[in-house]
């Protein structure tokens, strides 16, 4: 039990582990405007998102990372739900690099992913947002201020998000 303790203790104090972490209330940080390409190599500024009249996931994820798609499957599988209770929408963005964003048009389709793909080939959104890695999952307010911020993924954190969802559909 002390050893499980100690070693907590030191990758928390080094960073390693954090599953979650809310903005304050009184800290809101805003959307960055930050301008991604779509599947289809449109240009979108991640901030029309926040404009939508909707609450947004936005879920950061690569075609190497095994926890980040394994959590994008699991909320595919409850986003219709979230729409209706919620008013929410997904949004995933791929943070591939340039000789591995050929891959994410091919795995999104074949997945039958129907939710909004970006590509940021440049890692500007990490830039920006200061995220350490994928798996990394935001919820937007309708207002485009980040309430929450998820950093890893372990099965059944979907249901913690959908609390953070709860949570905030009763402030409006």
């Amino acid at each position: 039990m002390k050893k499980s303790i100690l070693i907590l203790s030191i990758l928390t104090m080094f960073g390693f582990f954090c599953p979650t972490s809310k903005a304050a209330d009184t800290e809101k940080q805003a959307l960055p405007s930050v301008v991604l390409r779509d599947l289809e190599g449109k240009p979108v500024d991640i901030t029309s998102f926040s404009k939508s009249g909707k609450v947004t996931i936005i879920s950061f994820w690569a075609t190497w990372c095994t926890p980040c798609k394994k959590e994008i499957e699991n909320m595919k599988d409850l986003i219709d739900d979230w729409s209706t209770k919620y008013n929410v929408q997904l949004v995933t963005i791929s943070i591939d690099d340039a000789r591995n964003a050929q891959k994410v048009k091919p795995y999104v389709d074949g997945k039958k992913w129907k939710f909004q793909t970006l590509i940021d080939v440049n890692q500007d959104t990490k830039r920006a947002l200061n995220y350490p890695n994928v798996p990394y999952t935001l919820l937007i307010d309708k207002d485009g201020n980040i309430v929450y911020k998820h950093i890893g993924y372990q099965e059944g954190d979907e249901f913690v998000l959908e609390d953070q969802l709860k949570k905030l559909a009763n402030k409006f």
